[in-house]
């Protein structure tokens, strides 16, 4: 492919804007394929858009790398600007109003039954009060991971604790790379010790050595008898001995209430179990890693007015429930 001289500048008069809406799309997937999904395009399509912006540029912009795309120093510079000019324009042509008094939207969330537990009275409320016509779908958080959820539309908004994601996210941003997804900080949980309130470990000081030696229940999402209490303990060269895994908060905080199983259960969801009377808390007898509670979502929904309005509402009904 011949490209233009670096030195000539382009001709913006005749700049078919359409060129800048594919650029923007493959830079935030980084994939001709998924670039070409969201704008309703064929593969083809969208190459011969890039075809003609980078004999337009006179530069390469992106080129394949591995499974997918990788752009130009160029490129870099210049997406920036390419995003927030078209967020201008769209916003100036094509207001995105969302009235939820007149709403009849459907959100699907994703998130633990814990978390529900939290949050969904809240929210609920605000369903009722604001948004009669908008409805909610909450589907089981299966994963620590929801991306591929997010990715396949097969929910709006994944609330949880995703210990590897917002790592990763982070680390793109700081390369300049990408930024298919975006969270919020919704609030932050202690985890604890629960047993039946006469367990023989529930009075005095519980230690690591009754802890480890203790039978436990297990909360796994994936059904593997392994999570992060696990690799807290291994860190100390310790394990526990894990003789039951359920996969939700509920189910683990019934079965202890009813035997001499221990369990670890974030502590604000013990008080909305219905059995907290029955359930003694003790601390953990070892330094964990924060529990932070996130809200995430993929680009494509960051600039509509009804998922704004969403977030929003998720992140009043925590606030809500952790200031009661």
């Amino acid at each position: 492919m011949s490209l233009q001289k670096p030195g000539k500048p382009p001709n913006f008069r005749t700049l078919d804007l359409n060129l800048l809406r594919v650029f923007d799309e493959v830079m935030a997937e980084r994939s001709l394929t998924r670039a070409a999904r969201n704008l309703s395009l064929t593969q083809p399509a969208v190459s011969n858009a890039l075809r003609r912006l980078r004999e337009t540029l006179g530069d390469e912009l992106v080129q394949r790398s591995g499974q997918g795309m990788a752009p130009t120093p160029r490129a870099l510079v210049i997406w920036p600007a390419v995003r927030e000019a078209l967020r201008q324009l769209q916003a100036s042509l094509i207001p995105d109003e969302f009235v939820p008094g007149q709403a009849t939207s459907s959100f699907v969330l994703a998130m633990a039954d814990a978390t529900a537990a939290e949050l969904i009275p809240g929210l609920s409320d605000i369903l009722e009060q604001e948004a009669p016509g908008v409805s909610l779908r909450v589907i089981p958080l299966t994963t620590r991971d929801p991306r591929q959820l997010l990715d396949s539309q097969a929910c709006d908004l994944a609330v949880g604790h995703f210990p590897s994601v917002l790592p990763d996210l982070t680390a793109k941003a700081q390369n300049g790379e990408a930024m298919p997804f975006f969270f919020q900080r919704l609030y932050d949980g202690e985890y604890v010790c629960v047993m039946r309130k006469d367990h023989p470990l529930a009075g005095g000081r519980l230690s690591l050595d009754d802890f480890c030696a203790a039978r436990h229940m297990l909360v796994s999402f994936s059904g593997r008898p392994y999570g992060f209490i696990d690799e807290s303990l291994a860190a100390l060269g310790r394990e526990r001995r894990v003789v039951l895994t359920v996969n939700q908060f509920f189910t683990a905080g019934r079965v202890v209430a009813h035997s001499n199983l221990l369990t670890v259960l974030p502590r604000h969801f013990v008080r909305v179990t219905g059995i907290a009377r029955q359930l003694a808390l003790q601390p953990l007898p070892f330094a964990v890693s924060p529990v932070h509670v996130d809200a995430l979502w993929h680009r494509r929904s960051d600039r509509l007015g009804a998922h704004a309005w969403l977030r929003r509402a998720v992140l009043r009904a925590a606030e809500k429930a952790f200031t009661v």
